[in-house]
């Protein structure tokens, strides 16, 4: 199996990352969502790059996942934190180093554009994604971090409000 390969997803994807955030919206929360408002909803950040930007995985040619980046501003930092959301990787490519790869390129242009750290919210019940989330975290994202600003790197959840269905994971800071 080859190494995924990240691009910058374009209006050609749109298809693609509609199918793959009913799909996630149905897997993660039972939640059938309206089809033409999602069209709208993903075609909307291409229309306002402001809003953020999505990157797709591909794997000999083929499209196998996906993900949206969007901005926060901090005061405290005087920077933004980017937020990962809309994660999805096909079925048939989990397991398999897409969310990896994902990460990873977030990452890199997070650094690259001078962002604080990079953040998603995991649902509370969805104990694979936290898995992966945290094994990556744990092993790679945060452990550089020296600052107390930061979430333990052997604990990356930063916020857990009891009885929520999201938790906050810190995946990377840049102190």
């Amino acid at each position: 199996m080859s190494e995924p390969t990240i691009r910058p997803a374009t209006r050609d994807d749109i298809a693609h990352l509609v199918a793959w955030n009913a799909t996630m919206a149905w897997e993660t929360e039972a939640k059938r969502l309206d089809p033409e408002v999602l069209a709208r909803g993903v075609a909307g950040v291409f229309d306002e790059p402001r809003r953020g930007f999505y990157l797709v995985a591909e794997r000999d040619g083929t499209a196998v996942g996906g993900l949206l980046v969007t901005y926060e501003w901090s005061d405290w930092r005087c920077g933004d934190f980017w937020w990962i959301q809309s994660v999805y990787v096909e079925p048939t490519a989990r397991r398999g180093g897409v969310f990896r790869a994902l990460h990873e390129a977030v990452v890199q242009r997070a650094r690259d554009a001078g962002a604080v750290g990079v953040r998603l919210y995991v649902e509370t019940e969805n104990h694979r994604a936290q898995a992966t989330y945290e094994a990556w975290a744990c092993s790679a994202a945060i452990t550089s971090c020296t600052s107390r600003c930061c979430a333990d790197p052997a604990n990356p959840v930063i916020d857990t409000v009891a009885g929520a269905r999201w938790r906050a994971m810190l995946l990377f800071c840049i102190c």
